[in-house]
């Protein structure tokens, strides 16, 4: 059962996440029915700990409540590859005895840092899973989702996704609806749907190739073209097998993943920019169909079309306006 939660901060704290963390475990909501957590803001000697904004907060304890927690949760700081001893003592216990250990964004690195990753699914933010792959080669990271629990290992994307995988916890620890009720008290929804790839902001690229670059070309500027490999080889005046192998090794993708890739691209960039309906967009970036666009965005970013507009066409129309 959930009943107690210690979360560590390091200096350089990142505010937001941790106020996540608080608003979630930190907050008395039993008067609306709802249970209490004995809530404990720890860190090394229990000394004041300064924030990314700049100011200061002073925790009530030291690590001791990390040794008998149920939860155990670190947040992300700005030196997210160093750790103090005392931390991934405190964790790597806290793993050992069946505890929950969560991460929220950056803070996935102590994990990795206390050997906590190993073998395991886990995430973190899109802007830093290379990085911790190249760190623990062992860990399975996925750049895609919000939050993965393998385990009792917990590991959140950026920011925001914190509440995705606090809801979740509170979910499969005292049901759904808790976990519904918080979140209808914190004014936000119980369960987003899709993963982080629809955050990513990936551009349309410009390849350099030394042979093909024509080509590329042409069919950035055509995708509403059925292109196919046989069709691309013969514009490239190469047999089909022989352009794949040179497409391949100058582009380091297929050309059927770099064609589907650049037509998703083109499809976000008009859900995010036009007024046109989902059956043109899908005419324009050369999906034919609606239902062919619907599957590779499930694939690709795990979201639909509609849903990615309603989140990001807002977005981009304040943005013009501003």
């Amino acid at each position: 059962m959930l009943r107690k939660v210690a979360v560590i901060v390091l200096a350089d704290v990142a505010v937001f996440e941790l106020g996540v963390l608080c608003e979630l475990f930190g907050f008395d909501r039993t008067e609306d029915g709802l249970p209490a957590y004995e809530f404990a803001v720890c860190s090394v000697g229990g000394l004041p700990v300064r924030t990314h904004a700049g100011f200061s907060i002073s925790p009530s304890h030291d690590l001791s409540p990390a040794y008998d927690a149920d939860l155990v949760a670190i947040v992300p700081h700005d030196n997210a590859e160093e750790f103090p001893a005392e931390v991934v003592d405190a964790l790597r216990a806290a793993a050992a005895r069946g505890a929950w250990v969560m991460s929220v964004c950056t803070g996935a690195f102590a994990l990795g840092a206390a050997g906590l990753l190993d073998g395991r699914r886990c995430t973190t933010h899109w802007r830093h899973t290379d990085r911790l792959a190249e760190l623990y080669p062992t860990a399975a990271v996925d750049p895609d989702v919000l939050y993965v629990a393998d385990g009792n290992i917990l590991t959140s994307a950026g920011t925001a996704a914190a509440l995705d995988a606090g809801l979740h916890l509170i979910r499969a620890e005292q049901g759904a609806e808790v976990a519904r009720k918080i979140a209808r008290r914190m004014v936000v929804a119980p369960h987003r749907e899709g993963g982080q790839a629809q955050f990513i902001e990936t551009p349309v690229q410009s390849v350099e190739c030394e042979t093909l670059q024509p080509l590329i070309t042409a069919v950035m500027e055509s995708l509403d073209r059925p292109h196919t490999v046989d069709t691309m080889a013969a514009q490239a005046h190469m047999a089909p097998r022989t352009f794949a192998r040179k497409f391949r090794s100058e582009t380091g993708a297929t050309p059927h993943d770099w064609l589907t890739g650049q037509r998703v691209l083109l499809a976000r960039r008009l859900l995010e920019e036009s007024e046109l309906g989902i059956d043109s967009i899908a005419a324009r970036a050369g999906f034919g169909g609606a239902a062919t666009l619907r599957h590779h965005f499930g694939q690709r970013l795990g979201t639909t079309p509609q849903a990615y507009r309603a989140t990001f066409r807002d977005r981009y129309a304040a943005s013009v306006a501003s």
